[in-house]
């Protein structure tokens, strides 16, 4: 009950108050209140529960009698009231105390997300951004729900200390880390209460495009395995959103390996070159028809960007012949076993014939623990989709990088597989694949040794070398 009330909360904020400065900040003010952080908010000094509103929704304190308001009342009013006698409209009456830096976007307005080379971060700012990274997803119209499954996976735990780990989360940015050995979770840590922690619950979801991209690679092996798309080294050319664009007729792995061709028309750091904006910003309809139209592949080569997993994920749904939530069930309501429900979000406008499907990827903690050890799974096992991981595996390419930096999670593998990071720096002949998402969000799997880390984070500003590459490699 308590959930559904505070997702009519949030709706009715970013409903009512267009004129706020931030809708995250006035949510953010709002979860505040619900969850009894009274230690971030004071009293808004400029509030005026009597303003900008007529007698037919004014509340009793704007009357001198029955429908004659003395003054004009908020838009809510004292009317609404939910649980524990809760008022819709007490967040008015409060400011947070927070000294946020709002990331600016070219044109001026808030950036949601922090830049990847921003540095000297306060911890303000860091709440701020984790909030919007983990309520993002509820607060958004735009989504497809994957139900949790009605026989989770429940971990072992065979809890110890690790002080890499307790000193990172003291300093750094990172909201969460898990370390699962030996068929259990060994280390369970999250961020102080007092910094970060107050965001990490066992229902709180975190964001990923770039691991969203990963989840992407794991349905595809379950639309494979489904009979649904023959192979990845099958070509897409009976798609006919991609018809004469530089991805019309290009054979899957080479999507699945950001090996297509791509790299005069779109790349990470200039985004859309005509454009300017991101892959997921529109429909692929947009941009085929209105960027890519008589476009032609180049050289093969390693050509990081977001288009290929937006393209895989639509054409996953286009090969389904209706069952495309029959696959999502399949690989994270049966396989993965998750325990909340996990969202993959979609464009409002336009339908799905235009597109609409993107890789951005919300779960939990515990969650993204759940899938990864699925992938685990089935590679060990070798199942049908295991044989798919190692296939993709086999056909890894060298990124072949121009710059290089070992100390960084996505710089340091030199390989890449089918949406997944390889060959990490010192595990020549170890078996790793990794993900690796905007604001520090790192999965690596040891298929050899069975190890998986798991770590949820704001930003990349932490010591990944100590507390995940060098856990891989020498254990810890």
């Amino acid at each position: 009950m308590k959930k559904i009330f505070l997702t009519l909360i949030l709706s009715l904020i970013l409903s009512v108050n267009v004129n706020a400065k931030d809708k995250y900040e006035e949510a953010l003010n709002e979860w505040f209140l619900i969850n009894n952080h009274t230690q971030y908010i004071e009293v808004n000094k400029d509030y005026d529960e009597c303003k900008n509103c007529t007698r037919w929704d004014a509340g009793p304190r704007c009357f001198e009698e029955v429908g004659k308001p003395k003054k004009q009342c908020v838009l809510d009013g004292d009317q609404s009231y939910g649980e524990d006698g809760y008022k819709w409209a007490d967040h008015k009456k409060y400011k947070n105390k927070l000294k946020i830096k709002f990331f600016k976007k070219k044109d001026g307005k808030i950036r949601h997300s922090i830049p990847w080379n921003a540095k000297n971060i306060n911890d303000d700012t860091l709440l701020y951004y984790g909030f919007v990274r983990s309520k993002k997803a509820d607060l958004s119209n735009d989504k497809y729900l994957i139900e949790a499954s009605s026989n989770p996976y429940e971990f072992e735990f065979d809890l110890r200390e690790d002080k890499n780990v307790d000193k990172e989360l003291k300093k750094s940015p990172i909201m969460s880390y898990l370390l699962f050995e030996n068929g259990k979770i060994t280390v369970d840590k999250k961020s102080p209460d007092d910094r970060f922690g107050i965001l990490v619950h066992d229902g709180a979801k975190f964001l990923s495009s770039s691991v969203g991209k990963t989840m992407v690679s794991y349905m595809l092996g379950h639309a494979v395995c489904g009979g649904y798309i023959d192979s990845v080294e099958s070509k897409i050319d009976d798609y006919p959103l991609l018809k004469n664009t530089v991805y019309d007729g290009q054979r899957i792995i080479d999507l699945l390996n950001m090996a297509s061709g791509d790299q005069k028309y779109v790349t990470l750091e200039k985004r859309i070159k005509k454009t300017g904006k991101m892959a997921g910003f529109a429909p692929i309809r947009y941009h085929m028809e209105g960027v890519f139209k008589g476009s032609e592949k180049s050289k093969k080569k390693y050509n990081y960007n977001g288009f290929p997993p937006i393209i895989l994920i639509n054409y996953i749904w286009y090969k389904s012949n209706g069952d495309y939530q029959k696959i999502l069930d399949k690989t994270f309501r049966e396989k993965s076993k998750i325990k909340n429900y996990a969202i993959f979000s979609k464009h409002k406008d336009g339908t799905y014939d235009d597109g609409i499907l993107t890789n951005q990827f919300w779960a939990t903690r515990y969650d993204y623990m759940r899938i990864a050890k699925a992938m685990l799974d089935d590679w060990q096992n070798d199942t049908c989709v295991g044989k798919y991981l190692k296939n993709i595996y086999k056909n890894r390419i060298k990124k072949n990088h121009s710059y290089k930096n070992d100390k960084n999670s996505f710089l340091n593998p030199k390989g890449y597989a089918g949406f997944f990071h390889t060959d990490y720096s010192g595990m020549k002949d170890r078996t790793i694949m990794g993900m690796d998402g905007n604001g520090g969000q790192s999965i690596m799997i040891d298929f050899d040794r069975g190890r998986i880390i798991v770590i949820n984070s704001i930003h990349t500003t932490y010591n990944w070398t100590k507390i995940a590459h060098s856990v891989i490699k020498n254990g810890s």
